[in-house]
């Protein structure tokens, strides 16, 4: 085949300068590019990572020369050596002008800074970035010109091309040349006409605009390329078909970047006399239209671009001509460029044409670019040719010969004639423009074209050009066509397929199966019936169908295909592939979303018709119904690249809910968030909201932001969503603002919301306190789709979400008169009311668009006062909606009227198609970006995972009728749990320094040192502690991650904190005191001790002397020891009365009976021991007669009856007819109310009783039997109150099981006490405890020791029980720090102590305990406290506790060794008596030990005080060794236990218990308002008893269910009106101070335990689980260890 021939058949003659391109084309590649080119990388357009400048490409460019004229053309070396053929010269020339070219290719891309970026290409990332904004001032500089260029574009500014480059110099010349004052006038006239004046040699030209783009062009990726063509096209300006490559001349044509370009006209066709408009929308690559081709040959004094904007827009120039601002003469790059432009017609009469034409212009002479010029001319359908003459000599004439030879239509424009237009032949015109207005030419052009259009002529289509041969095509790089190649794969799969079929057949799952999960969803939160939970099991099975049959459709060859070539393919390639598969899909959709219109249009024309005839009869019904049909495929037939995403999330929902792998490959569906993160890394959007469902797949936008944090880290964005009414331009504000995506074309509306993210650039990150923005775009308020309720029911839930993610909304109204939003205003005024009601404080701005005059000052200032006016308005008016108090719109939002308001110039400078952005609107998105990221720099944003939870909570509030009762801010929550850990170890910090401070203050008073205690004394010894947890609390607030969140509770955990330690201050001093007064009572004893060891160590050592022979016999001495012990005891206290032992049980008889209760009465509660379990009993009817004021509330109200006691028995009526028949039984049987009525009574009356006993000074006074009378007669008083208050009558067994059940929980208090007592008050103990001390000093007499080594016994005697006692003190604090701070159940807040309790239950099985749990939740978890501390100490942990006992052995031992020291040092240096070593001995411990004095006189010869102290380290060691031995369990004879401490620290929260449930508030602060009580896992309500009224059916209904149904509920037992559990806060009281968030899922614990103890519960209710309260089945598959797991997961 000859070379020289085209592909389409015709052959093109190659010109000399084509002969270097080719040899790339036909047969290898010269040797500079053979040797040095690099590897291909992965750039589009790239050569590879080693890059060479455009100086060496010309090198090697010169250094081929010779080899390529000896290859190309069959050259030989005699032709090169021999003639010179005008060939070689013409070659020889092209080669020099080549090397011209390129060496000012190189200046130019330097004066621009892009030399670097001709290799390493620019790329759409570094223009997507926020960096900093444009200026807008005249003052851009040679080195910032391509990207202001870029950037501007990007914004839809036409006035790119347009930009002012500041001037190094002054712009007049200021060169005077001296003049001979007027002597030589003829000079002075020579000079001042010298043409060369003002002009600087070495001074460059100016970049012409045209060679600004075309740099950027040839210096941007094919991704860029791309972008950049399609604004220029939105710009409405011609874009370039076929580009000269600026190094190696290859003409390419850039059609890969025509793509995504989309054009719509309407087209006037006359037929039968009738003017018929058709509207076509299509990609304009596949747009088959009339071509008309401008050239010039030769040089002209007229300007064909002028002209041919004329034909086109005469208010825009498409084409840039000499007289645009910024041209010069000097055209580098632009020169040989073809461009290329469309107009579209209107369908209107002033239309100039009346279907699409392209209009294509080769810039530069004709002439001269031959390749250029036959491709047009062969492709073009009428050859517009510019000459300056016709004369025969000149060089175009023999072109314009060829073209009157060609069959193609010729309009030749001759400069220099002035004859009118004519055809000289068919299809033939000519006309001259000489003495012509450019209108008249363009008038009499048009009239030509239109003529020659209107008969057959060839068509043009822009997909085409891939096919010419000569030139290279973009789309012919190899990356390009594997991306392409997958593409079609996929369109291959749907080819034939009616378009609004496409996603029903290949795209299931988000269809109607996705639409009937939603429906269904949406169902769960508004649950009807009597069976609530039954209905909720039945509705979560239907959705499990739901996604097993999504799971079934979920393989598809579409996405099938789709994902593996998304994982598959390297990042171009992918790149490239994504974007064909849009091109693509969109292109197919388009086609038949015309068609679809047409029908739709012709189908309504129809309609109206014959509703102008007032037509009823069925066929106007029948029309309607097929409009209806239509209507609906339209929207079916919408289908993009976003659809298939929503596949793959709806695919990866399916499975993940389910767990179940697909068909083809296990893990396929698990990878897809990975693959959608990726995606939305590099700039696409991602749908957040399906617009089509209306629904949040949360799971899916978990996983995906989840895979986002894994690949970038957590890093803070700032999120930007906007809301506004459909089609007022916000997708289109938000693409110009930062470059983004989002669809915006018409019938491609945004449906839902969508995500995009932008990275802010390295350079202003130091602006702002976040790494990237997050656009979300919105669907349109009032979209026409949806019509009445639901309009405002979807319109309100989208601005409620859109408003709560973002930190900032941007509220766009179309047009100056806020008059015609007011519904839209009313519902964003809503939604932001509904964010300062849930705590959330999103920004707002509003965007006035369409505004005609943005520059009037006085209107917009009554614009914005108008709408100040009407939010205003509207605030109110939604205050009322939503409960709210507020005057105006700033009481709901900071808002400033003066800033937050911006207005928009309209879009589009004329009317569209044709029309070209209008350049205010570009200035004004600027404007309104750059206040925007000025609010954005005083944000801190939010994380991404903070974002994810935000989206999540929103929704599931979303979901409930009452948005604001049903938000649960999960990410506060998990802060202010975070924050309840941090609180217990503050308080925990103080606590045991407390505890520290009352050890060191106790062994004080008991050694003597005190007898008085000041609270100021103590705040000054806690000061350092409360200092140090002060300074950890302000580091915690301002320094932590979460310190935005956490500055709301600040003030109030400073205020707790504050009040504990006060508190626990008050406490001690309280504790002190009272050792104190102990110490006083002791006094009398304490004064007859010395007398007693006196007497003591006289008697031991007379007994001595008479047993030393017996020394050696240990058993005979014990012996002669006990038997005198005994009598000695009796001497010394035979003037002394022992204290006897209390008899409780005598003293509760003789009380009752003086209360007049009956002997039996006792005999037969203590015999059966009915009183041990009165308060956890279910059922209190026993203790009730019923006969007595049973109509009680009738007479009452008796008066008030009327009308309510007539509504009362009708509902009554109702109510027989809906329950069961009540047995006689029955209806003596107590309501739920009554009985939870008695068992508060009964713990109210308990913990009365006892804070009554420990008033009582037991402990220093001892114990009096008047004590359990005022008991007695507490308890009687608080019955018969009740009584005389209550409706039924309580019987006496009642009153008598509640005094001995009183009594004994008041017992073990009133014994302890008594034994404090005895042990300080009665001197026989008191001796009986020093047995052994004396024994050993006894024995150390009868063995003739000195009186050092007596003493040294008996001061080692003495610290031995002193030691002991610090050392279990000292050793119970530090076991229940390690416990606070090591074990799981103890070391975090209240919640989590709370899960660890029940799984206890729960592995324990134990109904008794649970009873005791939901009664005494208090009296359970102290319970556990005590076993867990027990089974950790004694059991699990010994040997670690036994260790710490050792640890703080050998602390003491030191003290003492160095006390001993220290005593011995100072009497040796101060020749001391035994008194001071005594003294200082005594001192130096007096805050670790408590040590009792020694009488001295019977030691006054001990003299030698080192041989004292040996003496005493060596005896201490047996009884450091003897201590080490001992049992744990002797820590539980002294004063601190670690279970009492931890209880005390753990206990001090909340205890307060849900009004239906009775679950307890789990906050770890006792006292939190203002925050509500709350608790995570509720539970059935039948647990506690709770039945329907008037039947024994016991609830199962959890609370969270019960709010989000309609059902309704009596708050007391004397309650006549019912009160929505929706609204459950109205009815006041304890419901007012809980906060019960509607759940879709419930705790599966409580489940399993309600199969598991049924039986149990129903025996001790004496109710049952039936009818309304029948347990769902779907219940009874769960097990112990799932109830057990479901703590955990609710603990997350």
């Amino acid at each position: 085949m000859d070379q020289s021939e085209d592909r389409e058949g015709g052959p093109i003659r190659r010109p000399v300068k084509e002969v270097v391109s080719a040899f790339d084309r036909e047969g290898g590649a010269p040797p500079w590019k053979t040797t040095h080119r690099p590897p291909t990388g992965p750039g589009p357009d790239s050569a590879g990572p080693i890059r060479r400048p455009v100086k060496e490409l010309v090198s090697a460019f010169e250094g081929g020369v010779r080899q390529l004229l000896l290859q190309v053309g069959g050259l030989g070396a005699s032709a090169l050596d021999g003639n010179k053929d005008v060939d070689l010269v013409k070659i020889s020339d092209e080669m020099n002008n080549k090397k011209q070219h390129q060496t000012e290719t190189e200046t130019l891309l330097i004066r621009l800074h892009l030399q670097d970026n001709y290799e390493q290409k620019l790329t759409p990332d570094e223009f997507l970035k926020i960096s900093s904004l444009l200026k807008q001032d005249n003052n851009t500089s040679e080195k910032d010109l391509a990207r202001t260029f870029l950037q501007k574009l990007m914004m839809l500014d036409y006035r790119a091309r347009y930009i002012p480059v500041s001037e190094d110099s002054a712009e007049v010349s200021q060169t005077i040349s001296e003049f001979d004052n007027g002597e030589n006038e003829d000079s002075d006239i020579d000079a001042f006409c010298n043409t060369r004046d003002g002009i600087d040699q070495s001074k460059q030209n100016h970049i012409h605009p045209l060679d600004v783009q075309m740099a950027v062009f040839h210096c941007s990726d094919s991704f860029l390329k791309q972008n950049m063509i399609t604004k220029l096209s939105q710009c409405q300006y011609a874009l370039p078909l076929l580009v000269p490559d600026p190094v190696t001349m290859d003409i390419e044509c850039p059609l890969w970047t025509f793509r995504k370009i989309k054009k719509t006209w309407k087209k006037t066709e006359t037929k039968d006399n009738s003017e018929f408009v058709t509207m076509n929308s299509m990609p304009i690559c596949k747009a088959e239209t009339p071509m008309v081709s401008f050239f010039r040959l030769g040089s002209l004094s007229v300007s064909k671009s002028q002209l041919m904007n004329t034909l086109i827009n005469d208010r825009h120039n498409t084409f840039f001509h000499r007289d645009c601002p910024g041209s010069t003469k000097s055209r580098h790059l632009f020169d040989g460029v073809a461009e290329i432009t469309w107009y579209c017609p209107v369908g209107k009469p002033n239309d100039a044409f009346s279907d699409c034409v392209a209009f294509c212009n080769l810039h530069g002479d004709a002439l001269m670019n031959e390749t250029q010029r036959n491709i047009l001319m062969q492709k073009c359908s009428v050859n517009v040719v510019l000459v300056p003459t016709l004369d025969k000599t000149h060089e175009s004439f023999a072109m314009i010969a060829g073209l009157l030879k060609s069959p193609k239509p010729l309009i030749c424009l001759i400069v220099d004639d002035s004859c009118d237009a004519v055809e000289k032949k068919k299809g033939k015109y000519k006309m001259g423009l000489k003495d012509k207005s450019l209108s008249d030419v363009s008038e009499k052009l048009k009239k030509i074209i239109r003529n020659i259009l209107s008969g057959p002529h060839e068509s043009f289509q822009l997909k085409t050009m891939a096919k010419v041969s000569g030139i290279r095509v973009d789309e012919d790089d190899e990356l390009c066509q594997k991306g392409k190649s997958a593409a079609k794969k996929i369109l291959n799969l749907v080819q034939g397929v009616d378009v609004s079929k496409i996603k029903d057949t290949f795209l299931p799952c988000q269809g109607k199966l996705w639409h009937d999960w939603c429906k269904i969803n949406r169902d769960l939160y508004h649950l009807k019936g009597d069976r609530l939970e039954e209905e909720k099991c039945k509705k979560k099975r239907e959705l499990e169908k739901k996604r097993e049959n999504q799971c079934t459709v979920s393989c598809s060859e579409v996405m099938k295909s789709f994902t593996e070539s998304l994982s598959s393919l390297p990042p171009t390639e992918r790149e490239y592939f994504l974007k064909w598969t849009q091109i693509l899909v969109n292109a197919l959709a388009t086609e038949d979303l015309s068609s679809i219109l047409q029908n739709y249009h012709e189908k309504w024309s129809e309609v109206l018709l014959l509703k102008k005839k007032h037509d009823k009869s069925d066929q106007l019904k029948l029309k309607q119904t097929e409009l209806e049909q239509i209507s609906s495929k339209l929207q079916s037939a919408t289908f993009g690249l976003e659809h298939i995403f929503r596949e793959m999330g709806q695919i990866y929902e399916a499975h993940e809910c389910l767990h179940k792998p697909t068909l083809n490959k296990p893990t396929d569906w698990s990878k897809y968030p990975e693959l959608a993160a990726d995606l939305m890394i590099s700039g696409y959007p991602m749908e957040l909201m399906d617009g089509d469902a209306g629904h949040v797949p949360l799971t899916w936008i978990s996983s995906l932001l989840v895979e986002v944090i894994k690949k970038l880290g957590d890093r803070r964005i700032f999120v930007l969503s906007v809301l506004g009414a459909q089609s007022s331009g916000k997708s289109t504000m938000l693409n110009a603002m930062f470059g983004l995506q989002f669809a915006v074309s018409a019938g491609r509306c945004t449906r839902g919301a969508f995500m995009q993210l932008v990275q802010v650039s390295d350079e202003k990150k130091r602006d702002f306190q976040f790494d990237y923005v997050l656009v979300v775009d919105t669907a349109g308020l009032r979209a026409l789709e949806l019509e009445g309720n639901s309009t405002l029911h979807h319109d309100n839930e989208l601005a409620t979400f859109v408003v709560g993610v973002g930190n900032m909304t941007l509220i766009n109204i179309f047009g100056e008169n806020p008059a015609g939003m007011e519904d839209v205003l009313q519902i964003v005024v809503q939604a932001f009311m509904r964010m300062k009601k849930v705590q959330l404080s999103p920004s707002c701005v509003f965007v006035h668009q369409n505004v005609a005059d943005v520059a009037a000052v006085e209107k917009n200032m009554d614009g914005k006062r108008r709408l100040q006016e009407k939010l205003d308005e509207m605030a109110r008016l939604a205050a009322k909606e939503e409960v709210f108090e507020a005057e105006s719109f700033n009481d709901v939002i900071s808002f400033d009227v003066e800033e937050d308001v911006k207005y928009f110039a309209q879009l589009w400078e004329g009317s569209p198609p044709m029309a070209p952005p209008n350049p205010g609107y570009s200035e004004s998105i600027q404007d309104l970006k750059s206040l925007i990221l000025s609010k954005a720099s005083q944000s801190v944003g939010v994380t991404l995972s903070e974002f994810k939870t935000k989206v999540q909570d929103l929704w599931n509030a979303l979901m409930n009728e009452n948005f604001v009762f049903s938000f649960k801010n999960t990410l506060e929550i998990a802060v202010y749990r975070k924050l309840e850990v941090q609180y217990g170890n503050w308080t925990w910090d103080l606590r045991s320094e407390m505890l520290t401070i009352e050890n060191q203050l106790h062994n004080r008073i008991e050694n003597g040192n005190h007898d008085q205690i000041e609270l100021s004394y103590l705040y000054k010894e806690m000061s350092k502690k409360y200092e140090e947890v002060k300074t950890a609390m302000t580091f915690y607030f301002e320094d932590d991650k979460d310190k935005e969140i956490l500055v709301q509770w600040r003030g109030q955990f400073e205020i707790k904190i504050r009040e504990f330690h006060d508190e626990q201050m008050r406490r001690l001093k309280r504790k002190l005191d009272e050792v104190i007064q102990q110490k006083m009572a002791c006094k009398k004893l304490d004064e007859k001790k010395t007398k007693f060891e006196n007497e003591l160590l006289q008697k031991s050592k007379e007994l001595a002397l008479k047993l030393k022979d017996k020394v050696n016999d240990e058993e005979e001495l014990k012996h002669q020891f006990n038997c005198v012990w005994k009598d000695w005891v009796s001497e010394l206290t035979k003037d002394m009365k022992p204290i006897e032992d209390i008899k409780l049980e005598e003293d509760q008889f003789k009380i009752l009976h003086e209360l007049g209760i009956e002997e039996k009465h006792i005999d037969e509660s203590r015999a059966s021991k009915s009183y041990e379990q009165i308060s956890e009993l279910g059922d209190y009817s026993g203790y009730v007669s019923f006969n007595r004021r049973q109509d009680h509330r009738h007479r009452q109200n008796q008066e008030n009856e009327g009308e309510k006691k007539v509504l009362k028995k009708i509902q009554e009526m109702v109510e027989k007819t809906v329950m069961k028949t009540i047995t006689n039984d029955h209806k003596k049987s107590l309501q739920h109310e009554d009985q939870t009525l008695i068992r508060n009574f009964i713990d109210d009356v308990k913990m009365v009783c006892l804070d009554l006993i420990k008033s009582k000074p037991v402990a220093t006074r001892g114990y009096s039997p008047t004590f359990l009378q005022e008991v007695a007669k507490t308890v009687q008083d608080k019955v018969t109150e009740f009584d005389s208050q209550w409706r039924y009558a309580l019987k006496k067994e009642f009153t008598v099981d509640l005094l001995l059940y009183v009594f004994d929980r008041v017992k073990p208090c009133l014994l302890e006490s008594h034994k404090k007592f005895t042990m300080n008050n009665d001197a026989r103990t008191y001796l009986e405890s020093k047995k052994g001390e004396y024994y050993s000093v006894f024995r150390s007499f009868c063995k003739e020791n000195s009186s050092a080594v007596v003493l040294g016994e008996l001061i080692c005697e003495k610290l031995k029980g002193s030691i002991v006692e610090a050392v279990c003190t000292k050793t119970a604090i530090d076991l229940a720090g390690e416990m606070r701070c090591s074990f799981p159940a103890f070391s975090e807040n209240r919640l989590n102590l709370e899960k660890h309790v029940l799984k206890s239950l729960a592995e324990k099985e134990i109904f008794k305990d649970y009873i005791t749990y939901i009664y005494q939740p208090r009296t359970h978890v102290e319970s556990f406290i005590k076993n867990e501390v027990n089974k950790y100490i004694y059991i699990d942990h010994r040997e670690k506790a036994q260790n710490i006992l050792k640890k703080n052995l050998d602390e003491i031992k030191n003290q003492i060794s160095r006390a001993l020291f220290d005593a011995t040092e100072e009497v040796k240096t101060q020749q001391g008596d035994l008194e001071m070593w005594l003294q200082k001995f005594s001192s130096s411990l007096t805050d670790v030990l408590a040590f009792s004095s020694i009488y001295l006189k019977n030691f006054t010869d001990v003299k030698d005080f080192d041989f004292m102290k040996k003496g005493i380290e060596e005896r201490l060691l047996p009884v450091i060794e003897d201590i080490k031995k001992l049992s744990l369990d002797k820590m539980k004879e002294f004063r601190e236990q670690p279970d009492q401490i931890l209880i005390e620290q753990l206990c001090d929260c909340c205890w307060e218990t849900c009004p239906f449930c009775t679950a307890v508030c789990t906050n770890t602060v006792k006292d939190h308002s203002p925050d509500k009580h709350s608790v995570p896992f509720h539970r059935p309500s039948g647990i506690n008893g709770w039945h329907f009224k008037g039947t024994v059916e016991l609830c199962v209904n959890f609370c969270t269910t019960n709010v989000a149904s309609d059902c309704k509920f009596y708050p007391r037992h004397d309650s006549e009106e019912l009160i929505p559990f929706k609204m459950y806060q109205t009815a006041g009281g304890k419901y007012e101070t809980w906060l019960i968030t509607a759940d879709g899922s419930n705790l599966t614990y409580w489940k399993w335990f309600l199969c598991r103890f049924q039986e149990e519960l129903e025996e001790h209710y004496q109710k049952k689980f039936q009818g309304r309260g029948k347990i769902p089945s779907d219940w009874r598959k769960y097990t112990k260890e799932a109830a057990i797991e479901s703590l955990d997961e609710m603990y997350k």
